[in-house]
């Protein structure tokens, strides 16, 4: 299965969301509190997402899925299951 990155803030509903998604698939992920990120590191995922700034931030392997409306539409097109079996 591909490494799942979910980098998250404590009362996000959509973090939850797409926990709850990844969970439900059997998908193992990594959450990653955006609390905890240095700035240093902040500015390091910014570039990676092209600045990106809202929550969750979902990565599936080395790609950048976005968030929990673009993790939900990759379901219903049936391709999540591909790509969480990389």
């Amino acid at each position: 299965m591909a490494h799942i990155k979910v980098y998250t803030t404590p009362i996000c509903p959509y973090c939850m969301q797409a926990k709850t998604l990844l969970k439900n698939k059997g998908a193992d992920f990594e959450e990653i509190g955006m609390h905890d990120l240095s700035p240093a590191d902040r500015q390091a995922l910014m570039q990676k997402t092209n600045n990106y700034r809202t929550v969750p931030q979902i990565f599936i392997g080395d790609t950048f899925v976005g968030g929990f409306d673009q993790l939900a539409a990759l379901e219903r097109e049936g391709k999540l299951d591909a790509m969480l079996a990389q």
